[in-house]
């Protein structure tokens, strides 16, 4: 019996050193949030108590689609803006966009000739009749784009990948003689195939690898608002069997080609089901290009499974989004968690698709959106302008959005929105080469995806649009962890793994 105080020390000795080992392989996590409360992009030490409890799971075997990245587009009226502010509030975006500190772009988009959000209408070939393209030449871009381009290369240490794709043919091309609208001319197809090539090599010459074409940008068309082009599905597919798509397997066949670059709604369907329909025609497509404006809250899960069934191995890439035809709020947070923004169709849709343009709130648009878009095989997200003026241009077509970063030129002034901190939740977090993996949550109100990286690491994107505080139970294989997310916010979880999760 005098031995037993002893054994007791010892009993407990083992007990916490036991203990230490299994608090030693708990899961950790890093959480960083962005709330209507203020956060932006904060890392959270301390977390707000909550009545519910959400339980979140992650699955790392059960994988879908690879990521391309997450960005946003170079325009002129973007780059305009960059040379009419400091030098230092330009590095300043440049830094916060593509800097290792900042959200890391990895896929952007700019657009070939002019588009609404240029300063006017241009073509590399202005020429009428030079069907040789003897006159091409991308000097237009040459004091704006390329620069802006150029600088972005300059500050990301990974780089990123750039579509281009044209909004319109020179008007001489079209059977209108117009920016707007028209058809391109069946004696031209040759000649624009050969546009695509010429400002591929015009590109590169200045030190711009050029990732992918879109085919053109809204095929169905604006009503003639601004630049446009119109093809329909069976004239896109002649358009890239019998000319665009031989030229680039040819001459260029790293380059990614993309069809459609529309609304992903059911017209969307009928272009896939064309676009793929045989390998004849399938072989030059390497994707689809989407874009969100055919509903405020709808991300149209079915037509993207559709898209997906049709082709397993192809892209499924976003774009172009944007909170378009409003004026920026400057400086007023408030106004992008709050549910007062519209879009185009709030007041201009047909009557039977009015409800699919409500009043939304902005932050719960994008988020919303890209958690959707990436749980139903969606390979890359890009947003529309990087910069834009207090009036949301500039744009020749009086055409105004909202874009992440607003400049005041005038008082060399920079506001970031609360877009742009929900944009670098995705960007700065999943990178190129990431695998979307499995995930299964409790609750309908918290909308989550997951994702691992190339190095193994774990990412979760987690958004609350209630108003209230929500416990999470995160939970990988055996291993759990608690915390909270605010009420209206997005947060990003890095999941550091255990050496016995990595093995789950």
């Amino acid at each position: 019996m005098k031995h037993r105080p002893i054994l007791i020390g010892l009993i407990f000795l083992i007990s916490t050193i036991l203990t230490g080992c299994m608090d030693d392989s708990k899961m950790e996590i890093r959480v960083y949030e962005t709330s209507k409360s203020g956060n932006q992009l904060e890392r959270l030490e301390s977390f707000s108590s909550a009545e519910e409890t959400v339980k979140v799971s992650i699955h790392p075997h059960e994988r879908y689609q690879s990521i391309i990245g997450f960005g946003g587009s170079f325009t002129e009226a973007s780059a305009h803006l960059l040379n009419e502010i400091s030098p230092a509030n330009r590095q300043k975006i440049i830094e916060a966009y593509f800097g290792d500190s900042g959200a890391r772009y990895s896929l952007t988009r700019t657009h070939m000739n002019s588009c609404d959000f240029s300063l006017g209408n241009y073509s590399y070939a202005p020429v009428p009749g030079d069907v040789d393209l003897e006159n091409f030449s991308i000097k237009e871009d040459l004091d704006d784009l390329i620069p802006m381009i150029k600088d972005a290369m300059a500050a990301s240490q990974d780089g990123f990948k750039l579509i281009s794709s044209p909004w319109t043919a020179p008007p001489w091309m079209k059977d209108n003689n117009d920016w707007k609208g028209g058809r391109l001319l069946p004696e031209y197809y040759d000649t624009w195939a050969n546009f695509f090539l010429k400002y591929l090599d015009a590109y590169r010459e200045m030190g711009i690898d050029i990732w992918g074409f879109t085919v053109n940008n809204e095929p169905l068309g604006n009503d003639s608002n601004w630049e446009s082009m119109h093809f329909s599905p069976g004239e896109m597919n002649d358009f890239v069997k019998n000319h665009l798509g031989p030229k680039l397997r040819s001459e260029a066949p790293e380059v990614v080609l993309l069809g459609y670059d529309q609304n992903r709604d059911e017209e969307m369907r009928e272009w896939v089901d064309t676009m793929f329909a045989s390998e004849n025609i399938g072989q030059y497509y390497d994707g689809t290009a989407i874009h969100w404006y055919g509903s405020t809250f709808d991300y149209f899960p079915e037509s993207l499974q559709h898209a997906h069934q049709k082709a397993p191995d192809k892209y499924l890439i976003q774009s172009e989004a944007c909170i378009d035809a409003e004026v920026p709020r400057w400086r007023e947070d408030e106004w992008y968690w709050s549910k007062k923004a519209t879009d185009w169709g709030y007041d201009w849709a047909p009557e039977e698709r009015r409800h699919m343009h409500p009043k939304y709130v902005p932050v719960f648009r994008y988020a919303r959106d890209i958690i959707g878009c990436l749980n139903n095989h969606v390979h890359g997200w890009i947003d529309w302008n990087m910069v834009l003026d207090r009036q949301g241009g500039p744009n020749w077509a009086e055409n105004w959005c909202i874009a992440p970063v607003i400049v005041d030129p005038d008082k060399d002034e920079v506001y970031f929105t609360p877009l742009y901190y929900t944009m670098a939740h995705f960007s700065r977090y999943i990178r190129p080469g990431a695998t979307r993996i499995g995930h299964s949550v409790s609750s309908d109100q918290i909308k989550v995806t997951a994702i691992e990286n190339l190095d193994k690491s774990l990412v979760v994107i987690a958004f609350n649009p209630g108003e209230e505080a929500v416990e999470i139970e995160l939970s990988l294989g055996d291993e759990k962890v608690n915390f909270s997310i605010s009420g209206k916010a997005i947060q990003t979880i890095e999941v550091i793994r255990s050496e016995a999760g990595k093995n789950i």
